[in-house]
């Protein structure tokens, strides 16, 4: 849902305001290639010269300032969706994140199609003070531009310990999640030998995430994949939705909601999940990490044959009050705010307010509200309390929480042990080196952080393989 990369909290992170322009649909960045040879110039390659060099001149604008000029690049829906004064506010937002512009980097397109109409999409991957970032510019056949999209660049070398290959201790095939306009490519992780095994569904935090919920150079549900599915707890992880149909969304997304976002697509690979050879299908469980942690409990009421549910950096507060924290925190790291960010953060306070206000509509334009996300996102969370849901699920429950995390914190966690410390099969890990991403460091966690290459930790799989196993005995 682009609409609603709505960084929450998982932001696609380098931090919250990392979220698609006008929130309809994206996908994650992906590592710029340097452009084939061609001997001879064709009319494809023609048309992609052309739509990286707007690309290249979109981004300059916004560098320069003239956000009125680059407006009239945008097509109607973008034009309703990110009128110049909110692709101001977009930008700067970002540069109070990841420092002043430095350069651009590279490019690299793609070809996309959606609803028998074709695009074309450019990655912009651009250098900033803190970051590395890919701005993905997607055109429609007449070369306006019909999407926005501002994402961490997936950039960056391993360390020469960072697997890159699948563990001969487990196999791995395609599949396919879900069927008909929303079908979604996947894939299986198994455990080596003949099973039946217990399974995990992992669900993606916000953003248009891949399957590996990809950050930078980090992989975390590739590494979950691999390490469970090496200690015998076969993995089911997809692209999400508002990645393949980013541009079928687009339309959508004045009405879009967590239930098409998240909660249909992971119902229907738990569906897979039980009528997949070598799966037990009453031990199929539900990870979610972040947003998807946060939804848990939705996805157990729709599902009651669910095994168990683990929880990985769930909210248990409001999404606006996240947000805001988030954007209070990374503006703290940098000291003393200016006089920009200051405005910033007061204009985020009344988006935020607007969220909260009782008489909220559909009729309110998301340029009002946080990210630019729809009325109808925001209502559809409103009085949403997960761990009082979760609550009145009977399944077992495991949450964990990195104490290091900037971007769903231990006031989060705190709000799930209040709720759920007395109900039974209700287990809590906290991780104190620990960061959104489950990965180790030390002292205050930053977005840069997330541009270093690193794996979800040792133990932390090692104690969610224990727990679904101990689930099902």
């Amino acid at each position: 849902m682009k609409k609603k990369c709505v960084c929450l909290l998982s932001i696609a992170l380098v931090a919250c305001a990392l979220v698609s322009c006008s929130r309809q649909g994206s996908s994650p960045a992906h590592q710029p290639s340097p452009p084939a040879e061609q001997p001879l110039a064709s009319p494809t390659s023609s048309i992609t010269d052309t739509v990286t060099s707007l690309a290249k001149g979109f981004v300059d604008m916004l560098v320069k300032g003239d956000y009125a000029t680059a407006e009239q690049s945008f097509d109607q829906t973008m034009k309703a969706a990110m009128p110049a004064e909110k692709l101001q506010h977009t930008w700067e937002s970002i540069i109070a994140q990841v420092g002043p512009f430095k350069r651009q980097v590279g490019t690299r397109t793609e070809k996309a199609t959606q609803q028998g109409q074709q695009y074309d999409v450019v990655f912009v991957t651009t250098e900033f003070e803190k970051a590395m970032l890919d701005i993905r510019v997607v055109f429609n056949s007449t070369q306006q531009i019909a999407g926005l999209f501002f994402a961490p660049a997936q950039s960056g070398t391993p360390t020469p310990s960072a697997a890159s290959t699948v563990p001969l201790s487990v196999r791995e095939k395609e599949v396919v999640v879900g069927s008909g306009e929303w079908a979604l490519p996947g894939t299986l992780t198994m455990p080596t030998g003949s099973g039946p095994f217990p399974a995990v569904v992992l669900v993606h935090g916000s953003g248009p995430n891949d399957r590996d919920e990809t950050i930078g150079p980090n992989k975390p549900f590739r590494d979950l994949a691999w390490g469970l599915a090496s200690r015998g707890v076969a993995v089911l992880r997809y692209d999400k939705r508002t990645k393949v149909y980013a541009a079928k969304m687009a339309p959508l997304a004045g009405s879009l909601t967590v239930k098409e976002e998240v909660i249909d697509d992971a119902l229907a690979a738990v569906s897979l999940l039980r009528q997949t050879d070598g799966i037990r299908p009453d031990e199929v469980f539900v990870l979610g990490h972040s947003l998807g942690g946060m939804l848990v409990p939705r996805i157990g009421q729709q599902d009651p044959n669910i095994a168990g549910f683990i929880v990985m950096a769930g909210p248990t507060r409001p999404m606006e009050d996240s947000i805001l924290e988030q954007i209070i925190y990374i503006a703290s790291l940098s000291g003393t705010l200016t006089e920009d960010q200051k405005a910033q953060m007061e204009d985020l306070k009344q988006q935020v307010a607007r969220v909260k206000d009782p008489n909220l509509s559909n009729a309110v334009p998301p340029s009002e509200l946080p990210l630019g996300v729809s009325a109808a996102y925001w209502l559809d969370l409103r009085g949403y309390r997960p761990a009082e849901v979760a609550k009145s699920l009977p399944q077992p429950m495991l949450i964990l929480q990195g104490e290091r995390d900037y971007q769903v914190t231990t006031a989060d966690f705190d709000g799930w042990k209040s709720v759920l410390s007395d109900r039974a099969g209700v287990h809590f890990k906290l991780y104190p080196k620990l960061n959104h991403l489950f990965m180790e460091g030390e002292g205050k966690s930053r977005p840069e952080e997330y541009n270093v290459a690193g794996h979800v930790a040792e133990y932390v799989i090692d104690d969610i393989a224990s727990w679904v196993k101990a689930a099902v005995q």
